[in-house]
């Protein structure tokens, strides 16, 4: 019924444990995990979870944080990898996108010389290999929201999904204008977190999509604990409650609009 469409699900967090979450979310009615990975060193890992349960999909990508530790070869790698798995007949189906990438401008030190303009080049080079592959991407906005909009404008993808959205409401509208979903977790169920719920709020329900960022953003019944894919059908409850619809029409649009995100799911995507 729900999809998780950002869970680090690789993460050393789990202990080994991740496909035990991934049974246990299924059976909490999560029909669907995304998993991106960050670099080159968990590219086959993040392969092989989704080649183990047909409920997994996942993206290759090298996150903005990792981007310190990686190098311009590793760009090629990625696209060597990308046309590689395509071409296998199993994990083929479950590469549904380039991520997760982008820019992070919160982090004091990615936002100097010269890791700034690093970030910049591997975000740029990675949405030139999504526009080749015809690969949506999904996206790290964190406190970049109009630099990442800048850079998709000049180098245009089928779209994607906007993680961990917070940005303002024009932001926002940008990026649907631009083919996006913009995504939605833990944060969202704090009180306090006002301009999060007032987006959650307003903005189209076509537009949104649900994850949960595990084992980070974790919901507020169990912050500051690890978080887990199996929160996010509560985490779907609350965006409910926020909207005032009932669950069932809130995890049948958010699943449909993951859905029309990322389209290669659609081929073996299967609804508990």
């Amino acid at each position: 019924m729900w999809i998780d469409s950002h869970c680090h699900l690789d993460a050393s967090e789990f202990a080994g444990k991740s496909l035990v979450l991934a049974e246990e979310a299924a059976r909490m009615g999560v029909s669907a995990i995304v998993i991106p990975a960050v670099h080159r060193s968990n590219f086959s890992v993040v392969a092989e979870l989704a080649g183990q349960r047909e409920d997994c999909f996942f993206a290759l990508g090298i996150h903005p944080m990792y981007v310190a530790t990686s190098k311009e070869e590793d760009l090629q790698f990625l696209r060597a990898e990308i046309a590689r798995l395509l071409a296998n007949p199993v994990l083929g189906q479950a590469l549904v996108a380039v991520g997760e990438i982008g820019l992070d401008y919160f982090v004091p030190a990615l936002c100097e010389s010269p890791l700034r303009e690093k970030q910049e080049f591997f975000y740029s080079e990675q949405l030139k290999i999504a526009r080749d592959f015809d690969l949506p991407v999904l996206l790290h906005v964190r406190k970049s929201q109009d630099k990442i909009l800048k850079y998709l404008r000049r180098i245009p993808v089928c779209g994607g999904i906007a993680h961990a959205f917070n940005g303002s409401v024009q932001q926002a509208q940008h990026f649907i204008d631009l083919g996006f979903r913009l995504g939605f977790g833990g944060a969202m169920t704090f009180t306090r977190a006002l301009q999060i719920r007032r987006l959650a709020s307003d903005l189209p329900l076509s537009s949104i999509v649900l994850e949960t960022d595990a084992p980070d953003i974790a919901p507020r019944w169990c912050h500051p604990g690890i978080n887990t894919p199996g929160e996010l059908p509560q985490i779907g409850h609350e965006l409910a409650s926020l909207r005032g619809l009932s669950h069932l029409e809130t995890a049948q649009q958010t699943t449909a609009n993951v859905l029309a995100a990322l389209p290669r799911m659609q081929a073996r995507f299967v609804l508990r």
